[in-house]
């Protein structure tokens, strides 16, 4: 299964594409974060460790999940 990931330095957004099927749920919570038109699509310095945390954990789908 591929897998890409994101890091701000802190933690790490680990993103399966697989599994992603609620994207927009990422975009309207943390829409500085999550920017599809956008390559890379993920850029986690755009929110506070913790912010990212959070928005992984509302991740419906399971695509995402985090390494600290």
């Amino acid at each position: 299964m591929t897998t890409k990931e994101y890091s701000n330095g802190e933690v790490t957004i680990v993103w399966e594409p697989a599994k992603c099927t609620h994207s927009g749920v990422c975009v309207r919570t943390l829409p500085k974060v999550y920017n599809p038109k956008a390559k890379p699509w993920v850029t986690p310095e755009f929110a506070t460790s913790q912010e990212l945390i959070d928005q992984v954990a509302m991740c419906p789908s399971g695509a995402l999940s985090m390494k600290k």
